[in-house]
């Protein structure tokens, strides 16, 4: 049996859990997420926890039995509290500012890098050249946190851009000079 899989999903108070088949509605005080799971997993409420298992041992179906349970705690720890990520800014002159729910990009480029929020998803800059992406669906907090990081990544000689507040940009020795 699966390890991830056979854990079982505590569902926090505030959290309302709907199960309709293989269909699974989340609503919790940050928001609300919906998914539809394969029908080879079999997913069961009792006493507020969440079980999973699985009808055979396939190798698709024990694949699935992890995956859908990691799916479902990724949603009810959304919905309940929350997930963000941290870029951060390096760069002479570089730096980020919010214009109302928008977040502008100045990154060395003759124009600001505008970046609209999907919903369910907020920006916050501090002190110009750290930014947060917070939100309630990890799926999109990371892709959205992936797109600004995109617009500049960083480079391996000075290290200018965006990057990951965790991540360590392995720097690249310049040219030697003339003998």
């Amino acid at each position: 049996m699966s390890r991830i899989g056979r854990l079982p999903v505590t569902i926090p108070a505030g959290v309302d859990v709907k199960l309709e088949g293989s269909h699974v509605e989340v609503k919790g005080p940050k928001g609300q997420l919906a998914h539809t799971f394969p029908a080879v997993v079999k997913i069961s409420v009792d006493a507020g926890i969440l079980h999973v298992a699985r009808e055979s041992d396939l190798p698709r179906n024990r694949a699935m039995h992890g995956m859908t349970r990691a799916l479902l705690n990724n949603m009810i720890t959304g919905v309940s509290s929350g997930y963000q990520k941290v870029l951060q800014i390096e760069g002479v002159g570089y730096r980020a500012e919010m214009d109302g729910k928008n977040l502008l990009l100045y990154v060395g480029y003759s124009q600001p890098k505008p970046v609209v929020p999907p919903e369910g998803i907020s920006f916050e800059v501090e002190n110009r050249v750290k930014i947060t992406v917070k939100g309630y669906d990890k799926q999109l907090v990371g892709q959205v946190a992936a797109n600004i990081r995109e617009i500049r990544p960083p480079e391996p000689y000075k290290g200018k851009g965006i990057r990951y507040a965790s991540e360590v940009v392995r720097r690249k020795a310049g040219k030697s000079g003339k003998k």
